[in-house]
């Protein structure tokens, strides 16, 4: 399936139903007064989020969706029914934003969540609303009130706890496959990856965590090289990224140091706050090095990229060294959840120890 993470939709929401002017018509009741019914409010629209999607193509080739109207009102003091509500699935991780203002309206977070992104109209007043002491035959009715109509910007940005960075073939891929249930496809070309893919690395029992791939990022991006940064917004939800780097390239004449700082650079332009991300260096396809060069190449490249955060040493074809590394990650996403959780404040008045 064609992975689609931005769409444009329009939506409306349901008119209401006009009110009636009716008067009761009985044998011997000659002045039986009002009985207008009042219209029907108009359906509304609203919003899932679907944990089963991971896509916006649905809303790349339906574009208009519409909710119906409210019905009339009617005699015999009968109410307009109202209109039928659309629900629309999207993936968890939606922001709705407006198409014109670019305004964020709405984000879902949280599988399950249902939002009201356009509120019918309410239905207008029969002519049984009018009826008072001095105005004993209403012959007044209103309109039914108009649905709301709006543009949509829909973006899909996923929901990841680690987010893996690197040049194209750099082993993200194989890292993902060897780690979790995720399968992307796998090749000696560079580009391989044109979509994002999330896997579910397994820690132990009830201990997991997401990961997700993006296309490699190469230097230029942000001219439009490559595939651009048109993927990059995936990783701004999550907790940890992982720069991949290949430190034994098939061309002896690429230096990997050099293509790091690229992805720096480029990631740098992009976003600050992205940047500012807690960033782990992965050094991959040491099984392509022999054992008694490996330490050496290693501190080298430490040393001439100027790192000073954790480094993990792997072959993610092999599997060597993976181990350490998803435990580490698994233990670090889950002090940034208790971080978080601590600084949720809590209202006083339903604290544990407050006064009934």
């Amino acid at each position: 399936m064609k992975f689609v993470d931005e769409a444009f939709i329009d939506i409306a929401a349901g008119d209401g139903g006009n009110g009636c002017v009716s008067f009761r018509h009985e044998k011997y009741k000659e002045f039986g007064g009002p009985n207008g019914g009042d219209g029907g409010r108009g359906g509304h629209v609203f919003a899932v989020a679907d944990p089963n999607l991971n896509t916006l193509v649905d809303y790349r080739y339906s574009r208009r969706h519409e909710a119906k109207r409210g019905e009339h009102g009617m005699g015999s003091d009968m109410f307009g029914a109202a209109g039928t509500d659309i629900t629309l699935k999207m993936p968890v991780g939606t922001i709705i934003s407006d198409a014109e203002t670019g305004e964020v309206l709405y984000e879902l977070l949280t599988p399950g969540e249902v939002i009201t992104i356009a509120k019918g109209g309410d239905g207008g007043f029969g002519n049984l609303r009018f009826k008072s002491a001095i105005n004993r035959a209403p012959r007044q009715k209103t309109p039914g009130w108009p649905g709301e109509k709006k543009n949509l910007k829909l973006e899909l940005k996923v929901l990841a706890d680690v987010g893996l960075l690197g040049m194209p073939n750099a082993g993200k891929s194989t890292f993902i496959t060897a780690v979790s249930n995720a399968r992307p496809k796998i090749a000696d070309y560079p580009f391989t990856t044109l979509h994002p893919n999330l896997g579910v690395v397994r820690v132990g029992p009830e201990q997991s965590f997401v990961v997700a791939d993006i296309p490699g990022l190469i230097e230029g991006a942000s001219e439009g090289a490559g595939l651009g940064h048109q993927f990059l917004r995936h990783l701004q939800r999550t907790r940890l990224l992982l720069h991949i780097v290949d430190v034994a390239p098939f061309d002896e004449a690429v230096d990997p140091v050099a293509q790091a700082k690229a992805i720096v650079n480029e990631l740098k332009k992009y976003d600050q706050q992205l940047y500012n991300k807690p960033r782990w260096l992965v050094l991959n396809k040491l099984d392509m090095v022999p054992a008694e060069e490996r330490e050496a190449r290693v501190k080298d490249f430490v040393k001439r990229f100027k790192w000073k955060g954790p480094v993990f040493e792997i072959s993610a074809l092999t599997r060597e060294g993976c181990e350490p590394l998803i435990h580490a990650i698994f233990r670090h996403v889950q002090s940034e959840q208790r971080t978080e959780n601590e600084l949720i404040e809590v209202d006083p008045r339903f604290a544990g120890d407050a006064p009934a």
